[in-house]
């Protein structure tokens, strides 16, 4: 077959040509124009007929889906298959993802279950796939083993950056809506598993229209996305994620060293040490293997899904400890190829537990490792999606 893959820097890119061109023998031709963001840009749409002009191809892809992209490919009469790993990505409300020849596959059951269930048949639901023999590439060659080796290691942004949205938009609202946010944060805090920020945002219009005055958004032309949606999902899940993770990290830190690859201008964390970013195919891998425990905590707006995160680490061989993510527990055993938390108290319980228990760490992590590596590989998630779409 002949695929058009829209070549934007993206995770997972190496992995995606390399499975379908070696390992799937397809032909790929890759197309890239810097409006594939822009829900309407004719340089985009020019270019975009130019690269499909004089030639046959039996699909488009690309990582996350596109709404512009999406319009193209109907225009051509083109199947456009995109895998999406982010979450949340306000582009999946345009009403261009209802074209027939669309196939998006979400990695989140809530939100597939939420388009599905909503009257969008060519919408699907799939476990994110992830390379997991790159790292046996990678551990033959020099690399630096004091800079990547960690008894605790956390990879992610703490979102605290100065003027975030909620924190732009708190300074501008009265103290009872201040007081009502907090009640909200605090609650969704003590509950794992379920999200009802959302929830509670649409039987609240007023509460709406005071966040909207202090922070203003215009939905997109060709979008249905609510405002309850997007506060819920950009404003307090991001907030409470910022919340979760410095008091995670704060808490670990006081008993145990923790290693944290995040940007340079993170705030600093007691115990913790800052080494800055890390590429996702130079060393990233080599910090999952190399690390005792990879913590993994879980932006709030994934409501169910397993993130790319914890498939990268199970596919470098990492022993992952996270928060609990229902469709993790679906495809995965807990306590045999990963193990989650609770709170708090229970997280360092176990961080102490699995630190004294090399062996059980050492198995545990093997396990994952060869269940990615058998189920939940490129070559197999592309052929699901194929079956699926074509």
């Amino acid at each position: 077959m002949h695929v058009l893959y829209l070549d934007w820097p993206c995770f997972g890119q190496l992995d995606a040509v390399f499975t379908l061109e070696h390992e799937m023998h397809h032909k790929v031709t890759k197309f890239f124009h810097d409006g594939y963001k822009d829900r309407v840009n004719a340089e985009f749409s020019a270019a975009f007929d130019k690269a499909v002009e004089g030639q046959t191809f039996d699909f488009c892809f690309s990582f996350n889906f596109y709404p512009i992209v999406a319009e193209d490919c109907h225009r051509h009469n083109l199947k456009y298959i995109s895998l999406l790993y982010d979450n949340p990505m306000v582009a999946l409300y345009s009403y261009r993802i209802s074209y027939p020849t669309n196939c998006v596959f979400l990695f989140d059951s809530v939100i597939y279950h939420h388009f599905h269930d909503g009257g969008l048949p060519n919408v699907h639901y799939t476990v994110l796939p992830v390379n997991s023999t790159v790292i046996d590439t990678m551990l033959k060659k020099p690399y630096d083993k004091a800079r990547t080796t960690a008894d605790i290691s956390f990879v992610g942004a703490l979102y605290d950056e100065d003027h975030n949205f909620y924190d732009r938009m708190y300074e501008k609202i009265d103290d009872f809506t201040r007081g009502f946010l907090d009640g909200l944060v605090q609650s969704q805090m003590q509950v794992s598993g379920y999200n009802f920020l959302e929830e509670v945002l649409n039987t609240h219009p007023e509460l709406i229209e005071i966040m909207h005055k202090a922070e203003p958004y215009d939905r997109n032309k060709d979008g249905i996305e609510t405002l309850p949606y997007i506060y819920a999902s950009y404003y307090l899940c991001r907030k409470i994620t910022s919340l979760e993770r410095i008091k995670y990290l704060t808490a670990v830190g006081a008993k145990h060293p923790v290693k944290l690859f995040t940007l340079d201008s993170a705030k600093a964390i007691p115990g913790v040490k800052n080494m800055g970013i890390t590429d996702y195919y130079g060393e990233m891998p080599l910090v999952f293997h190399n690390s005792r425990i990879n913590l993994n905590i879980t932006l709030r707006s994934i409501y169910a899904g397993i993130p790319l995160r914890c498939m990268d680490i199970l596919g470098a061989g990492g022993f992952l400890l996270t928060n609990y993510q229902q469709d993790l527990c679906e495809f995965f055993t807990p306590g045999e190829e990963f193990d989650y938390f609770e709170d708090e108290a229970d997280l360092l319980k176990k961080i102490d537990y699995y630190l004294e228990h090399k062996d059980i760490r050492a198995e545990i992590a093997r396990r994952g490792h060869e269940k990615v590596k058998e189920e939940h590989n490129f070559k197999k998630c592309f052929t699901h999606m194929l079956e699926v779409a074509l």
